[in-house]
């Protein structure tokens, strides 16, 4: 990917990820005796413009929330560049990465866990205000009340806990505590996948009112190619550790290229009963990131008829099929 333009606007990206790597090491066996290397992402790369949202799709321990924990700088990356309009994440000093990471938050998978129980609603959304001394006093009260009316809720949800609401409501407690920084980009990471449908719903609306109203960029996370279809126009399929396809949503959800991709789509619900669509059941599971397959890493449960021998050995690489378009299947 051209490293100095936007895949969709034509610019400079506000994020660009290139070539990222992260590995950890973890310990097993009888009293943590022997080391094993999580490969957890493996040479990801992409790039989100500004007002973009970009759609990370793939099954459960496949390095999506590992690829953003990366992306925010909270883990270490192994190789690889992060670059926030511009500036390498891992080259600034500490008062810098300070400054930047006011410009990118994070909204987390459960809104039960990320918020402090002990911790009423406005102070969680105060506190970052007051951590990067945008607001004091009076004037941050009156920031917090704006704030949650922003996101749907009362002004006087401040002074109640966070057990005192529902899902949904804790979810847009969230949001707002990302929005108080004024943020440029949101790491959305399942941010709906614990609610209730018709919840979910109203939370990814809010989100996409946000972003008209303040110009935000999204990385949006999720497991749900049905949730991804609404709220990203360009969508990346990631499969142990590496984007197997990236593209248009509307191509990619009309011709995947990718039998991986193409696997995800024939599980999606169909609303037309009448409607019949050919299931594509993967066999086996997903190969273990501690000791992923020699060459394609979804040859094991590939069921592509013209699987080969290049494809046991020989790694593919992201190749552009159509304008914006990248599969990573020799076949393809």
């Amino acid at each position: 990917m051209d490293g100095e333009r936007s895949a969709v606007s034509g610019t400079r990206p506000l994020l660009e990820v290139a070539d990222l790597v992260v590995h950890f090491t973890r310990r097993t066996g009888l009293f943590g005796t022997r080391r094993e290397t999580v490969q957890a992402v493996n040479g990801v790369s992409f790039a989100i413009g500004r007002r973009e949202t970009l759609g990370l799709v793939g099954e459960s321990g496949c390095g999506k929330t590992t690829l953003a924990r990366a992306v925010l700088h909270l883990v270490e990356r192994t190789s690889g560049t992060v670059r926030f309009d511009g500036a390498d994440l891992a080259a600034l000093r500490p008062a810098e990465l300070r400054r930047a990471r006011r410009r990118l938050q994070i909204v987390f998978q459960d809104p039960y866990a990320s918020l402090n129980p002990r911790m009423t609603i406005g102070r969680a959304v105060r506190e970052g205000l007051e951590v990067h001394r945008l607001a004091r006093g009076a004037e941050a009260d009156r920031r917090v009340r704006a704030l949650l009316e922003e996101v749907g809720l009362p002004a006087d949800a401040a002074d109640a806990y966070p057990h005192e609401f529902s899902g949904g409501q804790r979810q847009r407690a969230g949001i707002a505590r990302a929005l108080a920084v004024e943020p440029e980009l949101l790491v959305c990471d399942e941010p709906v996948s614990a609610l209730d449908v018709s919840v979910q719903a109203q939370v990814l609306n809010l989100l996409a009112d946000l972003q008209v109203r303040r110009g935000l960029s999204y990385l949006f996370i999720s497991h749900d190619l049905a949730v991804v279809r609404h709220v990203a126009p360009r969508v990346a399929v990631m499969y142990l550790g590496r984007i197997v396809e990236e593209g248009p949503a509307d191509a990619l959800y009309a011709a995947p290229r990718h039998p991986y991709t193409q696997a995800l789509l024939s599980a999606v619900p169909v609303p037309d009963p009448t409607t019949r669509r050919a299931r594509i059941v993967l066999p086996g599971d997903p190969p273990s990131p501690v000791h992923p397959p020699a060459g394609c890493p979804f040859h094991p449960r590939c069921p592509h008829p013209a699987k080969d021998q290049t494809c046991l050995t020989v790694r593919p690489e992201l190749t552009q099929l159509a304008p914006g378009h990248r599969v990573a299947c020799h076949k393809a």
